[in-house]
């Protein structure tokens, strides 16, 4: 299988609602481990969380896979990845599904996850499959067998929207060790003949050599922004240059200037998809900002997430204004 061509891309694209979502994991789960185990998945709190999410208007999440569990309980996981489209599809949401990830602890183990520490950002995220296997090609093998094993699963199913194969790639310091195994997991991806678009976010202007290849093998533009309005807009026109179908699929940041006020508008006119970090507060605690020195004070402007753990909106206002930009 080949790359989509760029007619290919925008076909699949046209056939689209504009796009609009955030990067999903459950309030109840500090990291990939905790959401998908057999002993932690929590179907009371998707509901909830979804219902929260379509309510908001949202047709997409960015949802993160981890090939521990696939490794440890192959059924188990895929079991509960179609419970969780179920959940989706029962609320017109498509997520997209990421294998790998590059950023925050490069070390994790299956079972009980640590405790948040308090007031630091994403403290129990865990990397896949983790810095030290990334450039170690023994382990390839298996990683392989869980790509070709989850597309295999769900590659042609209608309600997976499209796979994102690596967040993040060259994060904490991996730089270009990454691309080798970027490489190979496009080429196991490729081979599993998804319906579905593959692609891999460009994150990083310093990165430039994985950028290339990504950019160069993705079927549809993916990207992050965390900038303000200014840099978001001059992105787009950058990265529409390339002529395919864009999707930002990391922004908002209150403290750096990334806003829904300020950038839904940018990206309903533009036709970019979108999805923001983060939906409701939890043991990811991304509601502090990234670096966060720790404690227990709820910091003055949360940082990412949209919602207490009861449902209450941190603005509502800024909740308003999602639910009137996507009925509009």
């Amino acid at each position: 299988m080949q790359r989509w061509t760029t007619d290919q891309a925008w076909a699949w694209y046209r056939r689209q609602p504009w796009l609009v979502g955030c990067d999903f994991i459950p309030s109840t789960a500090i990291n990939q481990l905790e959401m998908w185990q057999a002993e932690s998945f929590d179907p009371p709190t998707l509901e909830r969380e979804l219902d929260l999410a379509h309510g908001l208007g949202f047709n997409t999440l960015r949802v993160y896979l981890h090939d521990l569990v696939w490794a440890h309980d192959a059924t188990g996981f895929r079991g509960r990845i179609d419970r969780f489209l179920d959940l989706c599809a029962a609320r017109r949401i498509r997520p997209m599904l990421v294998l790998f990830d590059d950023c925050w602890n490069s070390t994790c183990a299956l079972g009980p996850q640590p405790a948040p520490r308090p007031g630091v950002h994403n403290s129990g995220w865990v990397q896949g499959p983790g810095d030290r296997f990334v450039d170690d090609q023994t382990v390839w093998p298996r990683l392989a067998e869980y790509v070709q094993g989850v597309l295999g699963a769900f590659g042609n199913d209608e309600r997976v929207l499209l796979w994102d194969l690596y967040n993040e790639p060259g994060n904490q310091g991996l730089g270009d060790r990454t691309l080798p195994l970027l490489t190979a997991v496009f080429d196991w991806a490729r081979a599993a003949a998804p319906s579905q678009p593959l692609t891999a976010g460009v994150w990083n202007d310093t990165l430039t050599t994985l950028n290339a290849y990504q950019l160069a093998e993705s079927d549809v533009i993916t990207f992050h922004n965390y900038n303000d309005a200014a840099n978001l807009q001059a992105e787009i026109a950058r990265l529409k240059q390339i002529g395919r179908p864009l999707i930002c699929t990391e922004y908002m940041a209150r403290p750096r200037d990334s806003r829904f006020e300020t950038h839904l508008p940018i990206f309903k006119r533009e036709g970019v998809g979108c999805l923001n970090w983060g939906l409701v507060s939890g043991k990811t605690q991304t509601i502090y900002a990234w670096g966060s020195p720790g404690g227990d004070a709820e910091p003055a402007e949360w940082f990412h997430d949209i919602f207490h753990a009861d449902g209450r909106p941190y603005r509502e206002n800024e909740a308003a204004f999602i639910r009137a930009t996507l009925g509009g």
